[in-house]
């Protein structure tokens, strides 16, 4: 919904709203925010809602705190599952320095840096999501524990998917935040859910990301469950994986057409991603247990593509002209989406720009044979940072501060993991409750 500034005052007074969530996302994707009350809704437009950046991992120096939250109107949003009266809104931000220019170390800021960069060469990158993840039931005092909801299998129904209603509940309750899922099911694991959404422009598709695993964890606990993102909470069942498809139009026509056969620009498109996706592993699968997920339940291991084999790295699945698109298989949802998005248009334009060409697709697991010298996914984010680090793509696209933030916190990771006596149950106490 794009509003104006008085027509968002006119709503918070018509749906009786007296709390603003004024949301924004840390370095690492962790949704943020800062309540306001209804009446400083103006001054928010106006001038921006100061905040200690300093707190926030990724923004500033505590010698360096003071930035701004000034709400984007376009990503209004009216939560459902809050009281009728008194109501709270949401609203994603902008930061800004104190002269009102962008913070250049924002990875929102990023992602639309991207898109720009993609509107300048004639391109519009649209973006959809499929994420997984993990409904466990709570204990007495309401703590989550390691029990799964059900022991339901893929697209099963009731008795065995116990989940359905709340999958129900909350696509609902997205629809009525503007947001459009397409499908849900029950995925493979026990108390694995899997919802879709219908593509929309990168920038809104991130903003959908982050109120989804919102929604997700609120609906959740309003049933007595708790809802997990981690990328393998389970050590013998499936991880949770968030799929990424992206389309590429110009002049209104996809680029990925039907069938086997796509335009040259969409398959330079997909050969930049596939040659820097090595590169970019360590910005989507962030934290040491994304690798315990990889090379296994058909989670890709190689740099490869496919139009049938979903254990690839990229797929291309069959659909009709509108929503042909290319599949991303490897990323985790504890992605940052902003940067995660970011990374994947400059990497595509790039491919563009140098006139990559795509090397066949591959419909077998290279596992099952000779690899053929075919380039593997690091195996783990150790190996995955010194890729990051040695990046000279990366070091072009992602700001020095922010870069280097993020290998120093990771490697810290990797050691205190590293030194765990069971890595698994390391991985669980950290991450767990966190995603």
């Amino acid at each position: 919904m794009d509003a104006t500034t008085s027509e968002i005052l006119s709503l918070v007074r018509e749906e009786d709203v007296k709390f603003i969530r004024l949301a924004y996302c840390d370095l690492y994707g962790t949704q943020k925010n800062m309540a306001i009350m209804a009446s400083q809704l103006p001054r928010a437009f106006a001038q921006g809602i100061p905040f200690d950046a300093s707190a926030a991992a990724g923004f500033a120096t505590p010698e360096h705190t003071d930035l701004f939250l000034v709400p984007d109107g376009s990503t209004v949003s009216i939560l459902p599952w809050r009281p009728v009266h008194e109501r709270v809104m949401r609203m994603m931000c902008d930061i800004k320095n104190p002269d009102g220019t962008d913070f250049a170390g924002y990875t929102r800021n990023l992602l639309k840096a991207a898109i720009a960069r993609a509107a300048a060469c004639g391109y519009i990158v649209n973006v959809s999501t499929e994420c997984e993840f993990y409904l466990f039931k709570t204990d007495a005092a309401g703590e989550p524990t390691m029990t799964p909801h059900d022991r339901g299998g893929f697209d099963d129904i009731a008795p065995l998917d116990k989940g359905e209603n709340i999958r129900r509940e909350i696509c609902l309750a997205l629809e009525e935040m503007g947001l459009r899922p397409e499908c849900s099911h029950h995925e493979r694991g026990p108390g694995q859910h899997e919802v879709d959404f219908r593509y929309a422009d990168a920038l809104s598709a991130a903003d959908n990301f982050i109120t989804f695993k919102m929604a997700v964890k609120a609906i959740a606990a309003q049933n007595g469950l708790f809802a997990s993102f981690m990328p393998k909470p389970l050590a013998d069942c499936d991880g949770n994986g968030l799929h990424i498809n992206l389309s590429l139009s110009q002049g209104g026509k996809n680029l990925f057409r039907r069938g086997d056969s796509h335009s040259p620009v969409a398959e330079s498109f997909i050969a930049g991603i596939l040659s820097r996706a090595a590169d970019m592993t360590a910005l989507l699968n962030p934290i040491p247990n994304s690798y315990s997920r990889l090379g296994r339940f058909d989670a890709p291991r190689y740099v490869t593509w496919s139009h049938q084999n979903r254990a690839q790295l990229i797929r291309i699945p069959p659909s009709d002209d509108e929503h042909v698109r290319m599949e991303l298989c490897s990323a985790d949802a504890a992605v940052n989406p902003y940067l995660a998005f970011a990374l994947l248009i400059h990497a595509g334009l790039d491919g563009i720009e140098n006139g990559e060409t795509l090397v066949p697709p591959c419909n077998r697991d290279p596992a099952d044979g000779a690899d053929g010298g075919i380039e593997r996914l690091p195996e783990t984010l150790d190996a995955a940072l010194d890729r990051l680090e040695a990046s000279a793509f990366i070091r072009r696209v992602v700001p020095a501060p922010l870069l280097g933030r993020f290998l120093a916190d990771k490697r810290e990771e990797c050691r205190l993991t590293a030194r765990a006596a069971d890595a698994h149950a390391h991985a669980l106490a950290r991450y767990f409750e966190a995603l």
